[in-house]
């Protein structure tokens, strides 16, 4: 399989609906980093409230048997459209957290950062249908991922 180098930032969406968006999103696939090393059922839960400056984050999992979570802040990059993010698990630390693509009817998303360095396939369900899962691997592709990188994520 021949992979393209891209060292470019992704493109985003042109634009997130954060009400939409808002709600339970199960991990489908990952580019693994330490804070989720041998973490099965991954999700992710994103509150949005008007009144505040931010969304409300919370990831879980399961790491050795134990539910494992995570509570953040994620904060709208200006002039972004809502597609960049930066997300806060500990102050001062923020991440990019990117909206490369999105289905029209948020029913799944992949994330990503400037630098390619991390990458997420999020679902709606705990399963995704197969076909759909290869067609976003092939676009991923195309726009430069390194899919060795990219690990199916235990939903079972």
């Amino acid at each position: 399989m021949f992979l393209i180098q891209n060292d470019a930032p992704p493109q985003t969406v042109a634009y997130v609906d954060l009400v939409r968006y808002m709600g339970k999103w199960y991990e489908i696939a990952r580019y693994t980093k330490w804070f989720e090393k041998d973490m099965t059922h991954v999700t992710a839960e994103y509150i949005y409230d008007r009144n505040q400056p931010y969304v409300t984050v919370i990831n879980s999992g399961i790491k050795h048997g134990k539910k494992k979570t995570a509570k953040g802040k994620a904060f709208v990059v200006e002039g972004s459209n809502n597609a960049k993010l930066l997300v806060q698990f500990f102050w001062p630390f923020k991440g990019d957290y990117w909206i490369i693509d999105l289905d029209q009817d948020y029913q799944w998303a992949i994330v990503s950062d400037r630098n390619r360095s991390t990458l997420w396939i999020l679902s709606r369900t705990a399963q995704m249908d197969e076909a759909l899962y290869y067609r976003l691997l092939k676009s991923l592709e195309a726009k430069g991922f390194h899919l060795d990188k990219l690990e199916r994520t235990s939903q079972d």
